[in-house]
C-alpha cells in the first residue's frame, strides 16, 4: 500500500461540514445523470486546503476543475470495469481489514495498555526464571504449583546455577537466564511478573499460557533511546577506479587523528550526498530504525557527545561517525501511535478484544449464556482431543443457534468452527467447559465479523476513509495504465517530443580533473609540483604520505560546477589551478579536459523526457473525457458555495 500514499494525500477528502442552507445532498454536478453531492466536494476543498501548495488550487473554480477531473477519470474507470479487476478488489479487502482494525478495539482499555506499555518500554530488565510446563487449559494444577512453590524455595536457598544444573530438562521444566529485555519481548503476564517484581527479588509463582513460572529480577536500566550522529561514508561501488573503499576510509581517519574537523572532511569526501552537504549530520534515529543493524550499534556505541568511531563496515561501504546528541526515550505523545498497533498485536490484546466483545454483545444482545450448548457436549468425545473429531452426519443443520444483529448462524456453523477449533485444542477438558470455551470464542470472532462487516453502515468516519481508498486506488490502476504505461511504452512520441524540445536537456559544462586536498598548505604546494612535473596520482601520494602519514587525499573523475569537491566560482580551464582554501583545507586541481555544454542523448534525457510529455498526453486525455461524458453544473447551487467558503 506505500506505493499510494503519495498519490491519495492529493485526495483526501471526508469531513463533514455543515453549511447553513445548503443541504449536504444536494447535487453539485451530474456527469452522465450521476450525482456528485455538495457535501463531497465542501469535504475534498476544505481538508485539502492547507495542503495544496499551489494557490491557484485554492480557488474553488480552479479547484472545481480538478474535481470534476477527478470525477472523470473514476466514471471512465468504472466504465472500463476497473472496480471488478480481481488485483483491485483483492488490494481494496486487504485495506478494508487493516483499517477496521482501528475501528474493532475498546479505546479506554487500549489507552491504559499504551501508557502501560511506555512505562515499561522506558526500560530494560535483567531476569531469569523458572518455569514448570502445562496445558494451558488444565484445571488440575495442584501438583505443578506444589512443584514451582519447592523450586522457588531451593532457588532462594541453593541459588540460580545449581538449581539449573539438577532441575533443567528442556522439556517439562526450565531454568533460564533470559538476559535483558523490555516490553513486548515476553508474553503479556511474564512481562507484568518481571516489571513488578523489585530488583534482586525473586516473584510469587505465576501462571502463563506455558506453564507456572517464577522470575527473579537482577536488575533495571533505562531504555538506550534515541541518538544524533553524522557520518562519512566511502560507498564500496566506486567510480573512480583509483579508490580502494578501505584505503579512502582510512586515509580519511589519519586526518581526523591530526586534526582535521570532521564537519569539513564529511563535506570534502563523504559520498552520502543527502548528509554530506550538512558536514555529515544525520537525523536523529532510534533503536531498530535503521536498516543497517550494524551502523546503528556502533552509533549507539559512542558515549559521549563529541565521540568519533574508528572506520567501519555495513552493507552499504565504510563509515566514521561522530555523535551529536544522545537523548532518552521520546515523549509519550511521539510514541503513542506506534505503541497502539504495537499493544493490539501483542498478547495483551486479549484484554482489549475481550473487552470489545462485551461492548458489541450487549449492542447486537448477544447471550454468554446458551441452552442449544448443551445438544453439542453430548456431540464431542475423545476424537475431539486427537483432532480427529468431524461433524455427525444427523446433525441438525438449518436449526438456529444464536442470533447477532440480523445475521442468524445455525448448528452447522458452530459444528464447522468446532471442527477447525480442534487443530488448537492441547489437553483433555470435560465436554462442558470444552464447548463453553469454544463457544465464547465463536461469539468473540462473529461479534466481531459482523462488527466489521457492518462498519461502513455504522461509522462514518470509517465510511469515508474506505470510500477514499477505493476511489484512489481506482484511480491510480486507470492512471498506470492510460497514462503512466502508455506514456512509455509510445517511443515514437517521445522521441518526437525529445527532437522538439532537445535544447532543454543538455549537461552543464564539466571538467576531467585531479584534485588534490590538505590541511597543510606545504603538502600542497608540493602536490602542485609533482602534477607539474606529470607524476601519477599513486606516485603523489606515496611521495606525501610519508611516514605513515594521511598528509593529502586525492580525488579524481569527471565533475560539473557543482560538484562538493569544487570550491564556487571555480574556473573551468585546462591545466594546474592556483591553490586555494575550501571547506576548512587547501586544494590544488589538475584540470585535464575541459567538456562543454552539449546537449544529452535521448537516453540520457529520457526520465525527464517521459515525465514532461505525460502531462501533455493527460491533458489530452481529459479533453476526449469531458467530450464522452456529459458534465451539468448546478450554477445556483454553485453559488451558494463559492459565497459560503468566501465569508
Amino acid at each position: 500500500m506505500n506505493k499510494y500514499v503519495c498519490f491519495l494525500i492529493s485526495l483526501i477528502v471526508f469531513n463533514t461540514v455543515a453549511f447553513g442552507q445548503i443541504k449536504n445532498n444536494d447535487v453539485l454536478f451530474t456527469i452522465n445523470e450521476e450525482p456528485v453531492l455538495v457535501n463531497e466536494f465542501l469535504r475534498v476543498y476544505n481538508k485539502n486546503l492547507d495542503l495544496v501548495q499551489d494557490e491557484s488550487q485554492k480557488d474553488v473554480d480552479e479547484y472545481l476543475k480538478l474535481f470534476v477531473n477527478y470525477k472523470l477519470k473514476l466514471v471512465e474507470a468504472r466504465a472500463l470495469d476497473y472496480d471488478k479487476k480481481s488485483t483491485y478488489l483483492r488490494e481494496l479487502d486487504g485495506y478494508k481489514k487493516q483499517l477496521s482494525k482501528n475501528y474493532l478495539v475498546d479505546s479506554k482499555v487500549t489507552d491504559a495498555l499504551v501508557k502501560e506499555a511506555y512505562d515499561r518500554i522506558s526500560y530494560d530488565v535483567n531476569a531469569r526464571h523458572i518455569l514448570v510446563m502445562i496445558e494451558e487449559h488444565e484445571k488440575d494444577t495442584v501438583e505443578v504449583y506444589n512443584k514451582i512453590l519447592g523450586l522457588r524455595e531451593r532457588f532462594l536457598k541453593e541459588g540460580f546455577d545449581k538449581v539449573k544444573t539438577s532441575a533443567h530438562n528442556g522439556n517439562t521444566i526450565f531454568v533460564e537466564d533470559l538476559g535483558y529485555f523490555s516490553g513486548f519481548k515476553m508474553v503479556y503476564d511474564f512481562e507484568n511478573a518481571a516489571y513488578n517484581t523489585p530488583i534482586s527479588n525473586i516473584s510469587q509463582p505465576f501462571r502463563t499460557q506455558f506453564g507456572y513460572h517464577v522470575v527473579e529480577v537482577l536488575d533495571k536500566r533505562k531504555f538506550r533511546g534515541e541518538v544524533t550522529v553524522g557520518h562519512i561514508m566511502v560507498a564500496n561501488q566506486q567510480k573512480d577506479s583509483t579508490v580502494i573503499p578501505e584505503t579512502r576510509i582510512n586515509e580519511i581517519y589519519k586526518l581526523i587523528q591530526q586534526g582535521q574537523e570532521f564537519e569539513a572532511l564529511a563535506k570534502q569526501f563523504s559520498e552520502d550526498q543527502s548528509s554530506a552537504k550538512n558536514g555529515g549530520k544525520l537525523s536523529p534515529f532510534k533503536s531498530g530504525q535503521l536498516a543497517s543493524v550494524k551502523f546503528e550499534n556502533e552509533a549507539f556505541h559512542l558515549e559521549n557527545v563529541g565521540d568519533i568511531s574508528e572506520p567501519f563496515e555495513s552493507d552499504y561501504g565504510w563509515h566514521i561517525i561522530k555523535l551529536y546528541k544522545k537523548t532518552p526515550l521520546e515523549p509519550f505523545e511521539d510514541a503513542k501511535r506506534d505503541l497502539e498497533q504495537r499493544v493490539q498485536r501483542d498478547s495483551r490484546s486479549k484484554l482489549i478484544n475481550s473487552s470489545m466483545s462485551k461492548t458489541l454483545r450487549e449492542k447486537y444482545k448477544v447471550s454468554y449464556e446458551n441452552k442449544e450448548l448443551s445438544y453439542f457436549q453430548d456431540l464431542v468425545d475423545d476424537s475431539y482431543f486427537n483432532k480427529s473429531w468431524s461433524i455427525p452426519e444427523t446433525i441438525q443443520k438449518e436449526k438456529t443457534f444464536v442470533t447477532i444483529g440480523n445475521k442468524t448462524f445455525t448448528y452447522i456453523d458452530f459444528a464447522n468452527y468446532l471442527k477447525a477449533a480442534q487443530k488448537g485444542i492441547t489437553g483433555k477438558l470435560p465436554p462442558q467447559d470444552l464447548i463453553n470455551i469454544q463457544y465464547q470464542a465463536f461469539l468473540d470472532k462473529e461479534v466481531l465479523a459482523y462488527h466489521e462487516e457492518n462498519l461502513e453502515f455504522e461509522n462514518e468516519d470509517f465510511a469515508n476513509i474506505l470510500n477514499e481508498y477505493r476511489e484512489g486506488l481506482l484511480l491510480f490502476d486507470l492512471m498506470k495504465s492510460k497514462i503512466w504505461n502508455a506514456v512509455k511504452k509510445d517511443t515514437l512520441a517521445l522521441q518526437k517530443y525529445y527532437e522538439a524540445n532537445k535544447s532543454k536537456y543538455v549537461w552543464q559544462e564539466r571538467v576531467d580533473a585531479i584534485i588534490v586536498t590538505s590541511v597543510n598548505k606545504q603538502h600542497i604546494e608540493s602536490a602542485k609540483k609533482a602534477l607539474k612535473s606529470n607524476m601519477s596520482i599513486d606516485e603523489i601520494k606515496t611521495h606525501i604520505n610519508t611516514n605513515n602519514q594521511q598528509n593529502i587525499i586525492v580525488t579524481s573523475g569527471l565533475m560539473s560546477k557543482d560538484d562538493q569537491s569544487l570550491p564556487e566560482n571555480f574556473v573551468f580551464n585546462k591545466g594546474i589551478s592556483e591553490i586555494y582554501e575550501y571547506n576548512k583545507a587547501f586544494h590544488v586541481v589538475k584540470v585535464n579536459e575541459v567538456l562543454p555544454e552539449s546537449t544529452k542523448p535521448f537516453e540520457d534525457a529520457q526520465g525527464p523526457v517521459i515525465s514532461e510529455y505525460q502531462i501533455i498526453y493527460e491533458e489530452n486525455w481529459l479533453k476526449e473525457l469531458a467530450g464522452k461524458y456529459k458534465v451539468k453544473m448546478n450554477q445556483e447551487l454553485l453559488k451558494k458555495v463559492k459565497a459560503q467558503i468566501n465569508n
